[in-house]
């Protein structure tokens, strides 16, 4: 019987395919104008064999949408709060996740996915592959067996970092075979994702101006590096490792240093163009990021509720706005620091203004109106900040909505990039020998990028106090990206940080227009030992017994 590769069970997904839904440049859901073709037909054809590969691409999560409705994992954290009260994203703070009720599941997406990248490492070697940019057959079909690697790898470690340990899938599985696998161990599953990466490097152009023109943002050396820095820091970090291991920091630290001694990427001089890419198809900060779109549905969701119906979904957190020191370099809580609760935004780290739309602060040319009466003001729609401030950072000021004439803005979803890298090595590097000179030169690299250029981390730390350091710098300089839900997981902080309430800010005004300021409970949050991890939907469960539910499910 023939079989349809876009199929998303797991039962599915493990059997071959001998029958391809698709067309020239593979759309993402594998549909066709063109009709149904073999398997033999899809090997046969330069643009079909290729087209396999590329659609894999497309299961890379691209995290500006995750319900539907503009919900980003900040707000399963506390960075944000989702202004839809009934979204999905929610589930992650309310006590109600489980089994039967998932969010971000994409356990089903991802196998698809590994199925894609087994398949065509698989078939390559033998595809009717026509070769690109002056290379041989051998060359080029090595070159894109290595971006198969890469996303082996890349699409694994999706799954690592959201349940631990699951079921590995290297090879295409035959229908013949006993489907119902069991989980691999968390060190197993490690070991492959490393393994792949070290392939990927093997066989991959060295960083993106490596690839020509039209091929730039496929996968690179440098990716690949970026890949296995952050799989091997969270394996080496107090979830994953309870008896903290120093020579899983030292393995995290010296990958890390690698890509960083390859002086091939590199700080953007503007943070705001890290993530607008404008004219510039591709920056040296960006390792990877997903296909660059022309959208503008990133400012329709988050955007200030009064600018044209946005819906200002992603709405940052008092305690994410207090994360940023003074430009000083001291915390708000510091006494000494010259913080006025009566000025709150005043004298502070430059990128609270380009990743936090606050009181005052002007978008698209005029100010923003967050106090009580004001057009984007809590309670002003049903929209409207559930906190007191709206996300800046992401959104373009050249993208227009809802008008009868809209413009789009190039973006992506920036994967891995440079910043991140630097203070991956920091956080290894102090685990391993303490505050050392090289933690403090890669953490004040990214505190002094041009255009932001926050003092020096005073001299003296101790390996605590700079830990605690370099946790608040990745909290402020990669915040909204991702890593701040698992970032707190993987060190093991979850009752800490995300099992109190979040809270926003409450603005006023008096009589004589100066302004009352006022924190306030916007949600409870519950966090539970079990939500370390995710849980695996009942329904792959059902289907597949052997995988085991994570603890507490």
């Amino acid at each position: 019987m023939k079989q349809v590769i876009n199929i998303r069970q797991l039962y599915l997904l493990l059997l071959p395919v001998v029958l391809w839904s698709c067309r020239k440049n593979f759309l993402q859901d594998g549909s066709t104008t063109e009709g149904p073709i073999t398997d033999e037909q899809v090997w046969a054809n330069d643009s079909y064999a290729r087209g396999v590969l590329n659609n894999a691409y497309f299961t890379v999560p691209d995290e500006f949408d995750l319900d539907g409705d503009g919900a980003m994992l900040a707000s399963g954290s506390d960075e944000a709060v989702n202004s839809n009260l009934n979204s999905s994203i929610n589930i992650f703070n309310n006590g109600t996740w489980g089994s039967v009720r998932t969010v971000n599941n994409v356990y089903s997406d991802i196998y698809t996915g590994l199925r894609k990248v087994n398949l065509f490492l698989v078939k390559a070697p033998a595809a009717a592959i026509i070769p690109q940019d002056g290379l041989t057959f051998e060359a080029d079909v090595a070159r894109l067996r290595g971006e198969a690697f890469f996303l082996r790898a890349m699409f694994h470690f999706e799954l690592v970092k959201r349940y631990g340990a699951v079921t590995l899938a290297t090879r295409v599985f035959s229908r013949t075979e006993d489907l119902n696998q069991p989980k691999n161990s968390y060190q197993e599953c490690v070991n492959q994702i490393v393994a792949d990466c070290d392939s990927a490097i093997k066989m991959l152009p060295v960083w993106t101006q490596s690839w020509s023109a039209a091929n730039r943002g496929r996968a690179t050396q440098m990716a690949a590096l970026a890949l296995k820095s952050r799989m091997l820091l969270y394996a080496a970090s107090p979830l994953n490792n309870p008896s903290n291991d120093i020579a899983k920091w030292q393995a995290a630290a010296n990958v890390a240093k690698a890509l960083i001694d390859s002086n091939k990427h590199s700080l953007l001089t503007s943070y705001y163009n890290i993530f607008n890419y404008g004219s510039a198809q591709y920056n040296n900060e960006v390792i990877f990021a997903t296909q660059a779109l022309n959208r503008n549905d990133i400012e329709v969701n988050n955007a200030p509720i009064s600018y044209d119906g946005a819906k200002g979904r992603t709405d940052p957190t008092q305690e994410m706005v207090d994360a940023f020191e003074m430009t000083n370099g001291k915390p708000i809580t510091d006494p000494t620091s010259g913080y006025n609760a009566a000025n709150p935004y005043n004298n502070r780290d430059p990128r609270l203004a380009l990743t936090i739309n606050y009181n005052g602060r002007s978008f698209k040319s005029r100010p923003i109106q967050t106090y009580v009466g004001g057009q984007d003001g809590l309670n002003a729609n049903v929209n409207a900040t559930k906190t007191g401030y709206y996300l800046r950072k992401f959104l373009s000021e050249a993208a227009t909505w809802n008008q009868a004439s809209n413009t789009n803005a190039r973006r992506p979803w920036v994967v891995f990039r440079y910043a991140e890298i630097l203070l991956n090595y920091a956080e290894a590097l102090n685990e391993v020998q303490g505050p050392v000179s090289d933690v403090y030169k890669y953490v004040n690299m990214v505190r002094q990028r041009a255009g932001i250029v926050m003092p020096v981390l005073p001299s003296g730390l101790t390996k605590d106090q700079m830990r605690a350091r370099i946790q608040n710098e990745r909290r402020v300089e990669l915040c909204f990206e991702g890593h701040r839900f698992y970032d707190v997981r993987r060190w093991k902080l979850g009752e800490q940080y995300l099992n109190q309430p979040v809270t926003g800010m409450r603005i006023t005004v008096n009589p004589n227009g100066t302004l009352n300021y006022e924190r306030f409970t916007v949600e409870n949050r519950v966090f539970q030992a079990r939500n370390y991890w995710f849980p695996f939907s009942q329904s792959d469960i059902n289907r597949q017994p052997a995988l085991k539910q994570n603890d507490g499910y």
